[in-house]
């Protein structure tokens, strides 16, 4: 019996030594944490205000056409996948425009990983692809998903209140996970293609290589999406259809893939007479994606870019096309975390030189619309007097999506969350510009400079991350539905 009262009072003891903890830790945290969940609240709630500024519900559901194609998405933990086939951490990380072998996947996988950029690479190995798919699949944890920037962006499109125009060849295990208000361009396929999505969280560990950031790694293998081989299908659906706004994607599938002669350029070719039958007050928009083969941006630079009206990008994506448009080389790592200031340098140093570019154009558009998402912040530049709209409201709207996406929830919770941004920010690296602060009760900072105005915005960046992969389709197609 002592010994049955002595356990009793050591577990009452420990008990309230135990809540004596954690209330001692919560008195001297909260102060402080208290102080960051009320600026987070404040913030949140805020965005949602701007966000709802614009009544969807009054409005008739827009009409999007977005080409092409799409796939199925296995989605795993990209450092036990490369454990699991026995991949080995290479001391010699480099930078490969197409995958080839094991020796190759070891140094990019290290060259993205520790700055945690995201890339995207073509796998000419069916060997190795087919080996790491059926690993994939053996994988505890591993999530199939719709994938493909085109499939990804009609989705969301969709769920925002948009009647989409989709060009691409699905299953039909595929085309049921699709909305009912997505209507395919483009004839079934048995076997789609598949991506697979390698996440990785921020601070993961692969040998002696670190994270900084969550983020991810994709190998593809495609046999459909690099021909765009449903152009024909979506061109005859789309005049009738007769769409507010032409969205063109998932031309990375493109890069570096094994064509055979003066294919890729008469796919460009009818891409090309395609965004140019369609009527002058329909907005187009290209969605810029990781591109590492040279000859192909080129080729997007004379036939498909100049036809655009607004462009998407992030900012590893930014200033590769900078450096393009400039004569430079391919840009193949950018800083994964850039300040507001260089950002925005980059995005007016562009949306000049393609304004100067297109002046000489058969054909071309003027870019009234640029807008750039990274891991902390959204921008986007919309020329005025343009028709696109709501600038203020779409930039909200981005930056929640942002954080809806990556936790994989409608609803955001600020315990999940955090600011990386800055308290305030600098316009320009230009010396002497203005600061603009980080205001809680209005976190979207717009000002008009030139022609055009512009907008920023906080992320609240998820801390608790459930995939990484089509953020940017996500957070650019819903930037997109306030605008159109």
């Amino acid at each position: 019996m002592a010994n049955g009262r002595n356990t009793s009072s050591l577990v009452r003891y420990g008990t309230v030594v135990s809540v004596l903890v954690v209330l001692l830790a919560l008195w001297y945290r909260s102060p402080v944490q208290n102080s960051l969940d009320q600026r987070l609240d404040t913030v949140l709630t805020s965005l949602l205000r701007a966000e709802s500024k614009v009544d969807t519900d009054s409005f008739r559901r827009p009409k999007v056409a977005i080409g092409f194609g799409g796939c199925v998405d296995i989605i795993v933990d990209g450092v036990k996948l490369l454990n699991e086939i026995g991949l080995k951490p290479s001391k010699t990380p480099f930078h490969h425009d197409c995958i080839e072998s094991r020796e190759q996947l070891s140094q990019s996988f290290a060259y993205f990983f520790p700055p945690g950029a995201a890339s995207e690479r073509f796998l000419s190995n069916d060997t190795l692809f087919n080996e790491l798919v059926e690993a994939s699949r053996g994988l505890h944890g591993n999530r199939w998903a719709l994938g493909g920037n085109a499939a990804v962006m009609a989705n969301r499109l969709a769920s925002e209140g948009c009647d989409v125009l989709l060009g691409g060849r699905f299953s039909p295990e595929v085309t049921e996970v699709l909305s009912d208000h997505v209507t395919v361009a483009g004839k079934p396929v048995e076997d789609p293609d598949i991506h697979l999505i390698l996440e990785y969280p921020t601070g993961a560990k692969w040998g002696e290589y670190v994270s900084r950031r969550a983020n991810r790694y994709i190998v593809h293998s495609d046999d459909h999406n690099p021909l765009l081989d449903s152009l024909e299908d979506f061109e005859e659906q789309l005049q009738s259809f007769r769409p507010d706004l032409l969205v063109i994607g998932g031309l990375q599938m493109m890069d570096n893939f094994p064509f055979e002669k003066g294919v890729r350029e008469a796919r460009l070719e009818h891409l090309n007479a395609l965004m140019l039958s369609v009527d002058e007050a329909t907005g187009v928009h290209f969605e810029m994606a990781s591109f590492v083969d040279k000859e192909l941006m080129q080729a997007l630079l004379s036939r498909v870019v100049p036809y655009a009206s607004s462009l998407g990008m992030n900012e590893q994506e930014l200033p590769n096309l900078l450096s393009l448009l400039k004569g430079g080389n391919v840009t193949v790592l950018s800083d994964p975390n850039p300040r507001v200031a260089t950002v925005l340098d980059q995005m007016r140093e562009l949306y000049r030189l393609l304004s100067t570019e297109r002046r000489g154009q058969a054909g071309g558009r003027r870019l009234t619309r640029l807008h750039v998402h990274t891991l902390a912040f959204q921008a986007i530049i919309v020329t005025t007097g343009s028709p696109w709209k709501n600038t203020m409201s779409a930039t909200a709207k981005a930056s929640l999506t942002a954080n809806r996406h990556v936790c994989g929830s409608p609803d955001i919770n600020p315990s999940k969350a955090k600011l990386i941004m800055d308290d305030s920010f600098s316009i320009s690296r230009q010396e002497g510009s203005q600061r603009m602060p980080l205001l809680e009760t209005k976190p979207v900072a717009c000002w008009e400079e030139a022609d055009y105005e512009v907008c920023v915005a906080p992320v609240l960046v998820c801390t608790d991350v459930y995939q990484t992969a089509g953020g940017g389709d996500n957070v650019s197609a819903a930037g997109l539905v306030l605008q159109i």
